[in-house]
């Protein structure tokens, strides 16, 4: 089997499935925790060289106060679980902003713990906008576009897997996701399976990858 190099991971579905669940929206957030470890381990397992998680945006920060604190306290376990693993952490996102957590100011430098390996990116407090805002030449060179994002150390995504059933990016790394397949799943993130993953494995397998050659 092909196997991607670097996958992206879209978590949508929490509100949604707190609701389905008869609790509040907030609620929904704590129950996305687990499954993020677990993708990053089957990602270990199978030899995947980097993962990257899509926390929070900037614009889900105008959400009410509950779930904004809920959303980001998640966050903020979910990189702290992985310090616990073999990986190499990098988060990333607006830090000027009173809506980064402070607790993830020292992970904005890739961090290597354990025996280090898998490259682990967390996008927090991120915004496309903000990761672009110094592309302003028309006439600059590829290789000079790459030195002005904000996302210079996160490598092009192969694979992206969106949980919760929508059919868009979000703002997912523009750069990095030019080329990227993208596979959709309609159950929602706190019910993950280990099948969502591997039937996004086999699905991209079967795919015609040629980066426009």
């Amino acid at each position: 089997m092909r196997i991607p190099k670097h996958i992206g991971i879209i978590p949508d579905g929490n509100r949604r499935w707190a609701l389905a669940n008869e609790l509040t929206k907030d609620k929904g957030y704590d129950h996305g925790i687990n499954p993020g470890l677990e993708v990053f381990k089957l990602c270990q397992k199978e030899n995947i060289q980097e993962v990257t998680f899509y926390g929070f945006t900037i614009d889900n920060t105008k959400r009410p106060k509950e779930q904004k604190e809920a959303f980001t306290k998640a966050c903020i376990d979910s990189v702290m679980l992985l310090t616990k693993e073999n990986c190499e952490i990098l988060v990333l996102g607006n830090t000027t902003s009173n809506c980064f957590p402070k607790e993830l100011i020292p992970f904005t430098k890739r961090q290597k713990f354990g025996l280090g390996g898998i490259k682990a990116n967390f996008l927090i407090n991120y915004g496309w906008e903000w990761d672009l805002n110094l592309l302003k030449s028309s006439d600059t060179s590829n290789k000079q576009i790459e030195s002005y994002l904000h996302s210079k150390d996160i490598s092009r995504i192969d694979l992206i897997i969106r949980w919760g059933g929508r059919r868009r990016l979000s703002g997912l790394l523009p750069i990095q996701s030019v080329y990227s397949d993208f596979y959709i799943l309609d159950n929602y993130w706190p019910d993950f399976k280990n099948e969502d993953f591997y039937n996004a494995l086999s699905w991209y397998n079967k795919q015609d990858v040629t980066l426009g050659g």
